[in-house]
């Protein structure tokens, strides 16, 4: 059996990772789509402006065209930035999502820090309260 870092490793392998410094250049940009794979109580306490919810849990329904919860996002060739809390689930969704042959044009992006990295850098918030 792989041990728990193996597997991050191997995720981390499948997709580009970038530091919120970066990713904060991204917010806006008509040619990605920030995608938050974390569970919706996280979620509803604040998010990515315009990001996207697809919860790890439910990725494969959500980003598959044939998927029952399919979003169009998934498929529109854009470049994906996936962010959970920290950086772990959003790599091992991006390991999924590249495993299915998904990822847009401009590929698959995994936001180091995920969105505590991204409130540190003084990234913008929706939600939450």
């Amino acid at each position: 059996m792989k041990d728990l870092r193996q597997l991050l490793l191997e995720a981390g392998a499948a997709s580009e990772a970038m530091g919120a410094e970066d990713a904060l250049g991204l917010l806006g940009d008509d040619a990605v789509v920030f995608v938050d794979v974390r569970e919706s109580h996280e979620r509803a306490q604040g998010h990515i402006p315009g990001s996207i919810h697809a919860p790890r849990g439910f990725l494969e329904f959500i980003a598959h065209p044939s998927g029952p919860m399919h979003n169009p996002a998934f498929a529109c060739g854009k470049r994906l930035v996936l962010y959970c809390g920290s950086g772990a689930r959003s790599a091992l969704a991006g390991k999924t999502l590249h495993d299915m042959g998904l990822g847009g044009l401009g590929g698959l992006v995994n936001l180091a820090g995920g969105f505590q990295g991204w409130l540190k850098a003084g990234g913008p918030v929706e939600g939450g309260g």
